[in-house]
């Protein structure tokens, strides 16, 4: 029975898709937060499916980070790590920003708190230790 070769630390094309994905959404929300395109309005979400929008975010993008570095040099997990931390955020802003306006007037804090929610559950899975993953 032979072992996988290696992986490599380069950026696969998975990983450019959800750059990609992550860049929009940030370009969208500093769009939306200068008032130059008007989302207010777009999506009624409440501030408990928010939150768990941000649950499944942290968790999700901690554990796919785990998966995808698994054995890479430090230098090389920094890089990803810029990638799976601060890009699904801009998923939350874009979220966020769609709430009705007297929404996000009343509570502007809460992209900080689930961007706190999503920091700790992306932290959880990185921060155990895990046997090494099959295949």
């Amino acid at each position: 029975m032979t072992s996988p070769p290696p992986r490599s630390g380069e950026v696969t094309r998975g990983d450019a898709v959800l750059l990609g994905l992550f860049l929009a959404c940030w370009a969208l929300s500093l769009l939306s937060f200068t008032r130059i395109v008007w989302l207010a309005g777009s999506l009624p979400l409440t501030l408990y499916g928010y939150y768990s929008v941000a649950v499944v975010l942290g968790w999700g993008f901690g554990i796919l980070y785990v998966r995808r570095t698994w054995g890479l040099p430090t230098p090389v997990r920094r890089r990803f790590l810029l990638i799976y931390y601060l890009g699904p955020p801009a998923i939350l802003g874009v979220l966020r920003s769609m709430a009705p306006w007297p929404d996000q007037s009343a509570a502007p804090f809460v992209p900080l708190y689930a961007f706190g929610v999503f920091s700790v559950l992306f932290l959880v899975p990185v921060t155990m230790r895990f046997p090494r993953p099959l295949g």
